[in-house]
């Protein structure tokens, strides 16, 4: 039987999506509330100051009335670090997108440089997200793990863009010792890192540049050198210069 025509006005204007009826927008705030108060104790009190029972008592509710919203306080962690991984993504992409896409070593520079301002006017937020593992880091899945992988591919794709013009040289496989392949593929397969043929040397280069940038971000963010440093700004940058010009990156100043 013939599919039945569609005009071709209702194929340009699809309906639209019903409104959100009100128990839905009811629903939709209670939780966006409960987030926006454990954002605030996180803030104050760090993870541990996280409690259900805490939020519940601030919103007027009955503890057993939140689990109706969240099933767990690992539930509540994981929807947080999904929503702040969905904030530095956002900010990481506004930094890379705002250069010509024809400029990658400044978008390199620049979603890099995003990154760290993100760390540092969020700390209790980076330190869900990147210090001590939590329930995120232990799940198989879920939105906090999605969202993770998402923000890890906005320089993924910026590596892929080095590998793709050979801007630098690629360690051979046989340099590396077959422990250290199979922790590299570890690191692939749990980052969603999925650029075709990538090779371990590449895989090398790229855990390298990672955990320097990250560790030093880390340093600052959680004032491990504040006794000595008082402003890591010059450092981060030095650092920055030498470990883009491992790859072949220009440094440009900020």
């Amino acid at each position: 039987m013939a599919e039945k025509a569609v005009p071709a006005q209702e194929a340009a204007n699809p309906p639209e999506s019903p409104a959100p009826s009100r128990r839905e927008r009811v629903r939709e705030a209670t939780l966006r509330e409960i987030k926006d108060i454990a954002r605030r104790h996180l803030d104050a009190q760090g993870a541990p100051g996280v409690s259900l029972r805490a939020i519940a008592r601030e919103m007027g509710m009955t503890a057993p009335g939140l689990y109706r919203y969240f099933a767990s306080h690992d539930d509540l962690i994981m929807s947080l670090q999904a929503d702040f991984f969905g904030e530095l993504s956002a900010a990481v992409r506004a930094a890379d997108s705002s250069l010509p896409a024809d400029d990658v070593d400044g978008r390199i520079s620049a979603a890099l440089r995003a990154f760290r301002a993100w760390a540092l006017a969020n700390p209790a937020e980076f330190t869900l997200l990147f210090g001590p593992p939590g329930p995120a880091h232990e799940a198989d899945g879920g939105p906090a793990v999605e969202a993770g992988r998402e923000f890890a591919a906005i320089f993924f794709a910026l590596f892929d863009t080095l590998l793709r013009e050979e801007r630098f040289t690629v360690p051979a496989e046989s340099e590396l010792t077959p422990r250290l392949c199979r922790q590299l593929e570890s690191f692939a397969e749990h980052t969603g890192f999925s650029a075709t043929d990538v090779s371990k040397g590449a895989l090398r280069v790229l855990t390298s540049c990672w955990v320097r940038l990250y560790g030093l971000v880390c340093m600052e963010v959680f004032r491990h050198l504040s006794f000595a440093i008082d402003d890591m700004g010059e450092l981060f940058e030095d650092e920055l210069r030498d470990i883009l010009s491992t790859v072949g990156v220009t440094y440009r100043a900020p």
